[in-house]
């Protein structure tokens, strides 16, 4: 047989395979989340996400030193705080545990880049993702609070704050407040594109914020629609978000490249708690190789064209790729 092209010719070694790859993954574009809680000496599991836990301020040492050793630089945390009220006032209180635990990781790695995630769930006593009037979250008397827990999260340290409570101008006033405090230089990563999805379910009960009553379908984009998850990015990119992000990851990756081609800001993507857990689930079975399909979701996340991967697998990912696993 004539073949003159036989793509298969850059296939035939690992060496050459790797010499042409079209994606690379590199440990420097990922974050990991993690959960801060109120109390004392206490790491605690959580039940839905094997491997992951809740720490106390005075036990963060423990985690960041697990992050130096994998090669991960970058966090993003989410706090519990031991009161909730109807204002989500522990969100933007001085003395929050999300402020107290930035304080605290910057003492042990001045290095360590430390992203703030902004919203109010995890602090309203209603759980939804800002002020209430009646049973509806009031869009505009949220956004000066969710401006005031941003300014809280950098004054304490945060490198980078990630609004993502799908309040419409919330990047705006959170941009404007941040200026105006002299925090020009201070980037915003925006949930820009964050769906009302089923796979955020193991997260909720690892930071204890499932709505009271209804849900967030009235806020949180509809995973039918594609089209308005561009409007959304390009929304907050002209509001002054530095960075957008797509949430979830994995079943939303279609989306994620929609967004890459129409933004000239860098793209994240969140491979979140439910695809997590639903890994951990079927290994746990051995159903599946568990590093090959954290490589594999890692890669599908970047060839869609994210730039930053926010995954609760960073650590074994840095070290994957170091090992040469994955690149």
């Amino acid at each position: 047989m004539d073949l003159t092209m036989r793509p298969r010719r850059l296939r035939k070694t690992e060496g050459l395979r790797r010499m042409v790859r079209e994606t690379r993954v590199d440990a420097a574009s990922l974050i990991y989340p993690m959960f801060v809680m109120d109390g004392k000496d206490k790491v605690e599991p959580i039940e839905a996400m094997p491997g992951q836990y809740r720490y106390t301020v005075d036990r963060l040492g423990e985690i960041v030193d697990q992050l130096g050793e994998a090669g991960v630089n970058s966090v993003m945390l989410f706090g519990i705080p031991a009161q909730k009220d109807p204002v989500g006032s522990q969100a933007y209180a001085p003395d929050g545990i999300v402020q107290r635990a930035i304080g605290r990781m910057k003492m042990l790695n001045p290095e360590l880049f430390i992203v703030g995630d902004v919203c109010m769930c995890e602090y309203t006593s209603h759980g939804h993702c800002g002020v209430l009037c009646g049973c509806e979250v009031d869009n505009d008397k949220t956004l000066p609070l969710l401006a005031k827990a941003a300014l809280s999260q950098v004054e304490a340290g945060a490198d980078m704050v990630a609004p993502s409570d799908m309040m419409d101008g919330r990047v705006r006033a959170i941009r404007e407040t941040l200026d105006a405090n002299g925090h020009t230089d201070t980037p915003i990563m925006s949930y820009a594109v964050k769906y009302a999805s089923s796979f955020y379910g193991p997260f909720r009960e690892a930071a204890g914020s499932a709505p009271a009553f209804g849900d967030r379908r009235g806020y949180q984009m509809d995973y039918h629609n594609r089209l308005e998850g561009i409007k959304e990015a390009l929304l907050d990119v002209e509001e002054g978000a530095d960075i957008v992000m797509v949430k979830p990851a994995m079943s939303f990756l279609d989306i994620v490249r929609d967004v890459r081609e129409r933004v000239n800001v860098p793209v994240g993507a969140y491979s979140v708690s439910g695809e997590y857990a639903m890994v951990k689930a079927a290994a746990a079975q051995g159903w599946i190789d568990e590093e090959k399909i954290v490589c594999e979701m890692a890669v599908s996340a970047f060839r869609a064209g994210a730039n930053v991967y926010l995954t609760y697998y960073a650590k074994e990912l840095a070290r994957f790729i170091r090992e040469g696993r994955i690149g």
